[in-house]
């Protein structure tokens, strides 16, 4: 049974408190916060690797091919332990609510990890370009089915508008947060595995926008010539507020509220009489008593 919302939110606290305490140890953090950046770029690499030859054949299942294996970048940050921007958005501003840590904290922790992932990103990109992972399969003359794949998903983002960037990411971080919330929940390490690779699953399939996914696909574009970093920042600038959105403000906060100590009822203070007899046959008051029970 999952452990009671109100546990999870004291634990979210305990969390918020350890992460705002290991920023002060700043490049520690910064390489925590690059190993999630690279992680999540392991998901974007498998995704592309295993999906490319059936996006080419124009198959019906690549993008469930997709979700089905993008499940190893959560998987990744929580068991090996890593600092992702994503999941932080909802853990600080949780522990926010519970004044377990400032606003001076928050930043520090989001700007931090959003540098860290940035890095870890663009430097695992670089490796895999480097390795020539994605090159493998090219026809003479045409493009790897990998290669392919990156400069169409680059082009596909690039033609979203903002707006619509910026919703795709309050959806996809919605999910990303509901599946680290109710790992938070459970105990066991076999439901934590389930409820990271379901909601992963929905939020790639559905096509929605990962802030930190999008640097290792924007990266890999750069280095093959298919994307440039003014499309890279384009995509930032409106999915990171989107992502904050979606999991710090509709998961995080609303799960605070949800879970906040319910107002203790106050006792009415309501005059009783007390009746007494009279000689004459008649009743009177005979006393006033504030606050007697009903």
């Amino acid at each position: 049974m999952p452990i009671p919302i109100p546990e999870a939110l004291a634990d979210g606290g305990e969390l918020a408190k350890a992460k705002a305490a290991s920023v002060r140890s700043l490049p520690r953090y910064l390489l925590l916060s690059a190993f999630a950046g690279a992680f999540v770029g392991v998901a974007v690499v498998l995704l592309i690797s295993v999906s490319a030859p059936l996006v080419a054949a124009g198959h019906p299942m690549a993008k469930l091919i997709q979700g089905a294996v993008f499940g190893v970048a959560l998987t990744l940050v929580v068991f090996a332990g890593a600092e992702l921007f994503t999941g932080n958005a909802m853990t600080m501003l949780q522990g926010l609510v519970a004044r377990a840590v400032r606003g001076r904290d928050l930043v520090a922790v989001l700007a931090a990890s959003l540098f860290g992932n940035l890095v870890g990103s663009l430097a695992f990109a670089a490796l895999v370009h480097g390795g020539g992972t994605l090159q493998a399969g090219a026809a003479p003359g045409k493009a790897a089915p990998g290669q392919a794949l990156v400069a169409s998903i680059v082009a596909a983002k690039d033609a979203a508008s903002g707006t619509q960037l910026f919703w795709r990411a309050v959806l996809c971080n919605m999910l990303v947060c509901l599946a680290l919330w109710m790992a938070n929940r459970t105990k066991s390490d076999v439901a934590k595995l389930a409820v990271l690779w379901w909601a992963l699953l929905a939020f790639i399939a559905s096509g929605f926008e990962h802030s930190v996914a999008n640097m290792t696909v924007f990266g890999l574009g750069m280095l093959q010539g298919s994307a440039t970093w003014g499309e890279l920042a384009r995509n930032l600038l409106w999915t990171v507020p989107g992502n904050v959105v979606g999991g710090g403000i509709l998961v995080g906060l609303g799960y605070a509220w949800i879970g906040r100590p319910s107002p203790k009822p106050r006792a009415t203070d309501e005059p009783a009489f007390v009746l007494d007899a009279t000689a004459n046959g008649h009743h009177a008051p005979a006393a006033v008593h504030v606050g007697a029970p009903r």
